[in-house]
């Protein structure tokens, strides 16, 4: 019951999502030098997870927050994971990418907010009214399990783009785990 919950709530959003994202956000990934990806607490988990799946296939990526996270320049890409688009962290690494530059892409429950309003593109995943309480799904689980949804099938969009062969993704994975 709960299995199909989760299944069905995840379609939903995933249906009233721009089919356009996927190809959107592979011609962002393409044109940065550089791609940093940001999110706090379960964001930042599903920002790890699409961040992960970029090194596999081929690109430049940090994540903010790491030890060895380079600093961010003009012609680098921020993508911020954030279902408010109003977490104050967030916010302060929008402001400071913009004043080097850089490009940002904010993924998002929300169409209009603080970080949406500086950022280059704004990927609404699903409409803001399917994002109400949900039994059995609290805070912030729809978010978070939708974008994860979404980053994986733009991964796969990228994969079959390109042509790059699971072969050579394996051989970009960690070897030191």
């Amino acid at each position: 019951m709960h299995q199909q919950l989760i299944i069905d709530k995840i379609s939903g959003i995933l249906s009233a999502t721009d089919p356009s994202y996927d190809q959107r956000l592979t011609q962002m990934l393409d044109n940065a030098k550089r791609i940093f990806v940001s999110g706090a607490g379960r964001s930042k988990l599903v920002g790890n997870f699409f961040a992960m799946r970029l090194v596999h296939a081929g690109y430049d990526v940090s994540v903010v927050g790491e030890i060895v996270t380079p600093s961010i320049k003009s012609g680098d890409l921020l993508i911020i994971i954030s279902g408010s688009g109003e977490t104050e962290q967030l916010i302060a690494f929008t402001k400071s990418a913009k004043k080097v530059g850089a490009d940002i892409v904010l993924i998002s429950a929300k169409g209009s907010s603080t970080i949406g309003d500086l950022a280059d593109a704004v990927f609404q995943i699903g409409q803001a009214e399917q994002y109400g309480k949900v039994v059995g799904m609290p805070m912030g689980t729809v978010f978070e399990l939708s974008t994860l949804f979404f980053l994986e099938a733009t991964i796969s969009h990228i994969i079959h783009e390109k042509g790059i062969p699971e072969e050579i993704m394996r051989e970009r994975h960690a070897n030191l785990e």
